[in-house]
């Protein structure tokens, strides 16, 4: 019986709705043959891209917000913008910055909880995971209220250009307002939506104080580190973004005007030179770890890392391909270069481990896939996957020389090797993109991109930026810590840290045996 009345519900169901969906479905193919009759080809929905000079990419540097106003689209509340009404926003594109968000929102959590979590001591697993748990909540916020409109307002810059201003606090003219004058709806946006290349740029200030993390590992204390990232993000990140990438940045590629025009396509300069040298202050500045350098402090569980450092890899994707602003050729270059850099990283470690200590280790292939991604990310947009090659296998080897050779010997405590990996890989990636950046990749209309096709100017303005980068994290990240030691104290008591930061400052344990 029961089986009856459902089979009847469905034919009824059926009979209802199936001739709605067909009608729906005919009117809306009217619709867009209509549309499809009276626009060209470009704006009837086929998707096509500028031809560059010599076989340039389209697509240049990182995405970039529509000012305020500018490409606009007015639509009525609930609805999506007719066919002709935007002729160069772009699903696709905007659906893959969507994804792209999301693969490095992955990279700080679970990835770098994860790759760090499994580097420190079990005592302190979970102080790590919370971490980068809580960044993400508070950077997130602190990026919608001010920290974007400092990064990417161009319009009304502090400080002769030092940062951007005021215009987008609260995300005013980046997400959907009413306009009472005409009683429509307005969503700012070029090809993508202005809150979509938002969000983006959100991730990357969420996991760069996150990757500072692995200097301070075992000894900071939890309140002083968010104190310390907030300020760290709103006077260190966001000026040093504001430079790079916001279209009057005095270091941005894509401004005609600046006065070094830096490649620097994913945040070689942005986060990974700034986040690196600020762990190194950091670790200088809090003093080694008890019993640094007398008792052993292995990694207490590798599992975790080596899961980490795929949940990294793959989450590179987006945070270097993403950052063409779209799917389109630029994007390919910059995934299939990204791969292959981290896949040399992982062979440049190991060797180097196998040469010196007769065996590789998992560490070391994590490490080095990790040096082989930090080093590409600036030169992801302007060099060919094979130069990707050689730029990962040298990071493997250099950064592994600056996490023995240079860390040994003078002696700092860089817990999980946040310098040696990010500040030196950072580095090497940056300057390494003056030397190989291609015309074949940049868009450059036709003209020496890099050192090896003639460009040796090029490698001013990396090396500029590099020096430029480095000097603010040094000097901002020394007077944040300075005014926090004095007002809050750095370090947990020495209790505190025997015991471990899971139980002294989260009351939790990440281990329990019954």
């Amino acid at each position: 019986m029961m089986k009856r009345l459902l089979l009847a519900a469905a034919l009824v169901t059926v009979i209802l709705v199936a001739p709605r969906a067909f009608a729906a479905q005919e009117t809306a193919s009217s619709e867009q043959a209509n549309s499809d009759a009276s626009q060209p080809a470009s704006a009837a929905g086929e998707t096509t891209e500028p031809e560059a000079p010599d076989g340039a990419s389209a697509d240049t540097g990182s995405p970039q917000p529509s000012s305020t106003g500018e490409g606009a689209v007015t639509v009525a509340t609930g609805s999506e913008p007719a066919p002709g009404d935007v002729e160069e926003f772009s699903a696709a594109d905007n659906a893959w910055m969507m994804v792209s968000s999301a693969l490095v929102l992955m990279m700080t959590l679970p990835g770098l909880a994860l790759f760090y979590g499994g580097l420190v001591r079990k005592k302190n697993v979970l102080s790590v995971m919370m971490q980068c748990t809580f960044l993400a909540g508070m950077m997130s916020v602190i990026w919608a209220l001010w920290g974007y409109s400092l990064a990417f307002d161009s319009e009304s810059e502090l400080l002769g250009g030092f940062c951007g201003g005021f215009n987008h606090v609260f995300l005013r003219g980046v997400i959907p307002y009413w306009d009472a004058s005409s009683s429509r709806a307005v969503v700012p946006h070029g090809s993508i939506a202005d809150s979509v290349f938002m969000v983006f740029q959100m991730m990357f200030f969420i996991i760069t104080p996150a990757l500072i993390c692995g200097a301070y590992a075992e000894r900071m204390k939890f309140s002083t580190m968010c104190v310390f990232s907030a300020l760290w993000g709103t006077f260190v990140y966001c000026p040093i973004a504001h430079w790079v990438w916001s279209p009057s940045g005095w270091l941005c590629e894509a401004n005609p005007n600046a006065w070094f025009r830096a490649y620097d396509f994913a945040g070689g300069t942005v986060v990974h030179i700034s986040s690196g040298v600020s762990a190194l202050v950091c670790a200088l500045m809090l003093g080694k770890r008890l019993g640094f350098g007398q008792e052993p402090m292995p990694p207490h569980n590798l599992t975790y890392t080596c899961v980490g450092a795929g949940l990294l890899w793959v989450g590179w994707f987006g945070f270097n391909a993403g950052s063409a602003g779209g799917a389109g050729f630029a994007a390919a270059n910059a995934f299939v270069a990204t791969h292959l850099a981290a896949a040399a990283g992982v062979l440049g470690w190991s060797v180097a481990e196998w040469v010196k200590h007769g065996r590789p280790s998992i560490l070391g292939a994590c490490s080095g896939a990790v040096a082989g991604l930090v080093c590409i990310t600036p030169a992801s947009g302007t060099v060919t996957p094979i130069s990707g090659i050689v730029m990962g296998f040298i990071a493997g080897l250099v950064c592994y020389w600056a996490c023995t050779t240079l860390k040994n010997t003078f002696g700092y405590d860089d817990s999980l090797d946040a310098f040696g990996v990010h500040g030196v890989g950072g580095t090497v990636g940056a300057l390494l993109t003056g030397v190989f950046a291609t015309r074949a990749v940049a868009d450059t209309g036709g003209q020496p991109a890099g050192l090896l096709e003639g460009n040796a100017y090029q490698m001013v303005p990396q090396f500029v930026s590099v020096m430029a980068a480095a000097a603010l994290a040094v000097v901002g990240t020394f007077v944040i810590l300075k005014v926090l030691d004095a007002t809050m104290g750095l370090r947990v008591s020495q209790d505190d840290e025997i015991r471990g930061l899971d139980l002294s400052q989260h009351n939790e344990e990440g281990y329990i045996f019954l």
